[in-house]
């Protein structure tokens, strides 16, 4: 086992997203995952049904304390909730050990529609983590969100995480899966200039918690030491196994195979 990473995320009863993702996609790539917790949510295959936040300071606290004994090679960050949590969580990085790479998945809306991330929380995201990040990891919706315009096709995708990459963080990938057709295009930005990695899409109701694996995948694979490109490229020959092999468990957006790489058939 090597490769720690420290994941700053929601917890997601259902199993398939969130905490319980990341965790499962770290461990099974061969890091070490440990944990704070921002929000616990009260959901299934369906939706969210409920959202309880973790107190911003007790969120800080959660990460100081893994930093200070077992460490990290890597921070990824999910579910953030409030603009006190993604200060509080900000305040612990800079605080931190330098040189730790930070992967931000900037999770806004769940797989059913419900909001995951306050609207005042997104301008405190890109003000105090943006910056700070190794990768930015955002969706069609999520990238909207940030750029305040809509993205209907890979070459608007192509102007967007220029743009987005002007935000502050090191690196950006972009995530295609939400645009239409058959092939799915994801485009990597950084100051090296613009990737494009296709694949042809999986038809699959389960799809629930591939962006938070695919962004904690990343994460295992420069906690470990790979070049960002290789550790892409491992991520999403990952998640495309993930969602093959899925369980197809439930009867809304279910859950992915995170066990495959350890033989578990789905």
């Amino acid at each position: 086992m090597r490769g720690r990473v420290l994941i700053v995320a929601g917890s997601d009863s259902g199993g398939g997203a969130g905490i319980q993702a990341d965790i499962k996609t770290v461990t099974c790539l061969g890091g070490f995952a440990a944990t704070a917790i921002t929000a616990l949510t009260a959901q299934n295959t369906y939706g969210v049904a409920a959202v309880h936040e973790v107190p911003a300071a007790f969120v800080r606290q959660q990460i100081e304390m893994v930093l200070a004994d077992i460490g990290a090679d890597c921070i990824k960050t999910g579910m953030l909730a409030s603009a006190a949590i993604v200060a509080a969580v900000a305040d612990a990085v800079e605080a931190g050990p330098d040189g730790v790479p930070l992967v931000v998945d900037p999770v806004m809306v769940a797989k059913g529609g419900a909001s995951l991330l306050a609207a005042e929380a997104t301008r405190t995201l890109v003000a105090r983590l943006v910056p700070r990040a190794r990768l930015l990891t955002p969706n069609i919706p999520e990238a909207e969100a940030l750029l305040g315009r809509s993205i209907h096709d890979v070459g608007d995708m192509e102007g967007a995480v220029r743009d987005l990459l002007a935000l502050g963080a090191r690196a950006v990938l972009l995530k295609g899966g939400h645009l239409e057709g058959d092939e799915l295009v994801d485009l990597l930005a950084d100051a090296d200039g613009v990737r494009r990695f296709a694949g042809r899409r999986i038809a699959s109701r389960s799809t629930h918690g591939t962006g938070c694996t695919l962004a904690s995948a990343i994460a295992a694979g420069l906690a470990q030491g790979l070049a960002l490109d290789d550790a892409v490229l491992r991520a999403r020959a990952y998640l495309i196994k993930a969602i093959a092999t899925a369980p197809g468990l439930g009867g809304g957006h279910g859950p992915l195979n995170h066990g495959h790489t350890v033989g578990f058939s789905g």
